[in-house]
């Protein structure tokens, strides 16, 4: 089942006299429970496609269809209810409210939902167990590590129970060996059922996902399993 369809998707921008293409007719299809990496240097046009896909941003040509959705004909309102029910959004700096506890900061999508109070207390407390963090979730970010602070911003993604995971540069702030641990993660998540997006600039980080789509100057390059992982999963199938 596709989940996300994307067809001839332009996005130009006017900088002074020249005209940047940012993406120049991007079509890719993503199925429900892919797991996939965005890959591209900067100026690749990633993070555009990043804005567009987690519907932040409109493109200016082609189509672009979320769960059967053209997004082209959704009014503001429309989006910000699929943005805050289809997508969960865990961002490089975590984007964590500095005064409130890793609990307060993981309900807030569910205050816009109109969850009741203890329904939020109870999905928020669910999440942040999932994620591993039920001895934190009364400290606030600053009392946090780089990778508990992560795990929060993932807690609050899955908070509303989204079709799509959008991660974008999730590891960028943390050490290598937080860095896996994040994905593994990820991993979990995916496992459960979620599609999962990472867009990443580092191929190690793209080597724990399933799919890699790697753009440069605006168009795909290349669209491939990964077959490491595929390996990897045939041998503990044996």
């Amino acid at each position: 089942m596709k989940i996300i369809e994307l067809q001839g998707i332009k996005k130009y921008f006017q900088v002074g006299n020249q005209v940047v293409k940012a993406l120049n007719g991007v079509s890719i299809d993503i199925h429900k429970n892919e797991y996939v990496g965005l890959m591209g240097t900067s100026g690749s046009g990633k993070s555009t496609l990043m804005n567009i896909l987690g519907c932040l941003d409109t493109p200016t040509g082609g189509a672009y269809t979320l769960n059967n959705n053209l997004v082209s004909k959704l009014n503001d309102n429309e989006l910000a209810e699929i943005r805050n029910k289809e997508i969960g959004f865990v961002f490089q700096t975590f984007n964590l409210l500095p005064r409130a506890t890793a609990l307060e900061n993981v309900m807030l999508p569910l205050v816009y939902a109109g969850f009741t109070k203890a329904e939020r207390i109870e999905r928020a407390e669910e999440v942040l167990k999932q994620v591993q963090l039920s001895d934190r979730m009364h400290h606030k970010p600053n009392e946090l590590s780089g990778g508990q602070r992560q795990r929060v911003a993932v807690a609050r993604a899955l908070v509303n129970k989204p079709s799509i995971i959008l991660a974008d540069e999730p590891t960028g702030n943390l050490d290598s060996k937080t860095s896996v641990e994040i994905m593994a993660l990820f991993e979990e998540i995916h496992n459960l059922g979620n599609t999962v997006i990472i867009v990443t600039h580092e191929p190690e980080i793209a080597e724990h996902t399933h799919r890699i789509i790697k753009l440069t100057d605006g168009k795909v390059d290349s669209d491939t399993i990964n077959k490491n992982i595929l390996s990897a999963f045939d041998r503990i199938s044996i």
